[in-house]
């Protein structure tokens, strides 16, 4: 059996159209040919290329109820993540937690109502064959671009930074934010250097454009960045081994990558899955994918909405905390 690298590279180098996704930890890839992707198991729209032709279920209301982890739980991870800043092993790391909701909606229905970039359900008969054992069934409704690939040039758009929009001077407010600025210029440089790897030449065409987030609750402001590069000539016919060389994505790891991935694995104390994976479609000539971010996941335990945010020296629990307590939301009215 071929692995996912060797699969992209085949796909990629006879033109073939595929859908791959893969999890955190790179232990549960999955791969079809487009024209074979399992229709009464995997669900995905990205950028409006889907396999999904049912009309979204409308109904006059729905229940949509979180539980936070508790305040102290959550500052035992960031105070072991901020040591670690402090002692130089990191200079911004990722850190999620698990958050318990309670909805009166199924995740086909969130998926066919939600509006985002990158939209992907996964069935549990699907997984029970092919994924991690905690995760009885995904769903993700995610705004993030990790990477697109058009006529040789690769773009990468990491998101960092969060704030509510009702607040006075939002944008202003998140703009001029240190530590939210600190956050960013990190991600943008070692995205770059990500790309250094796999392109002949790169730049920063855009940097801290801010983007409306709406959800259920209220409109969140969310702040990316564009870096390109150029591939090599023929790039299609490695497209697995240049995907790899840039994963996990720098957005929800952090910097350095290697080291900072341990400091996560050590906070967080449980797998992410396909939680902070990625989902692509080569459509034969060109690629785009997005970050599995803004996650429903389905467990023996109930079922859990995955969120976090960047962590540097300059953060506060208390604000990180009401981060991730923001990104928990379905994103309709």
């Amino acid at each position: 059996m071929k692995s996912l690298e060797e699969q992209l590279n085949t796909y990629g180098r006879e033109r073939r159209p595929c859908l791959f996704i893969l999890d955190f930890e790179n232990q549960y890839p999955l791969i079809w040919p487009l024209d074979d992707v399992p229709e009464a198991d995997v669900w995905y729209d990205l950028n409006g290329r889907t396999n999904v032709s049912a009309e979204p279920t409308v109904s006059t209301g729905f229940s949509f109820t979180k539980e936070p982890l508790p305040f102290a739980a959550f500052e035992e991870k960031f105070r072991y993540v901020h040591q670690e800043l402090k002692n130089g092993n990191s200079f911004l790391t990722n850190l999620t937690a698990r958050t318990r909701v309670h909805t009166s909606l199924g995740f086909q229905d969130i998926f066919q109502r939600s509006k985002a970039r990158y939209k992907l359900w996964l069935s549990k008969s699907l997984l029970e064959k092919a994924g991690p054992p905690f995760q009885k069934e995904v769903l993700c409704f995610s705004p993030e671009i990790f990477v697109r690939i058009q006529d040789g040039l690769i773009s990468s758009h990491p998101m960092k930074g969060t704030l509510d929009a009702s607040l006075p001077n939002a944008r202003e407010q998140l703009l001029a934010d240190a530590k939210e600025r600190f956050e960013h210029a990190t991600i943008v440089d070692l995205i770059r250097n990500d790309l250094a790897q796999i392109t002949t030449e790169r730049w920063v065409e855009r940097f801290r454009y801010v983007e409306e987030v709406p959800t259920h609750e209220k409109t969140l402001l969310q702040v990316s960045s564009e870096i390109k590069g150029r591939l090599p000539e023929d790039w299609q016919s490695q497209l697995g081994t240049l995907l790899l060389k840039v994963l996990p994505a720098g957005s929800i790891t952090g910097a350095p990558k290697p080291k900072t991935v341990e400091i996560i694995q050590q906070a967080e104390q449980e797998p992410r899955g396909y939680y902070t994976g990625i989902v692509g479609l080569f459509d034969g000539e060109n690629l785009d994918s997005g970050v599995l971010i803004r996650f429903l996941e389905q467990t023996n335990d109930g079922t859990f909405f995955r969120s976090g945010g960047g962590i540097t020296f300059l953060s506060e629990a208390e604000k990180e905390y009401q981060e991730l307590i923001d990104k928990v939301y379905l994103p309709f009215s």
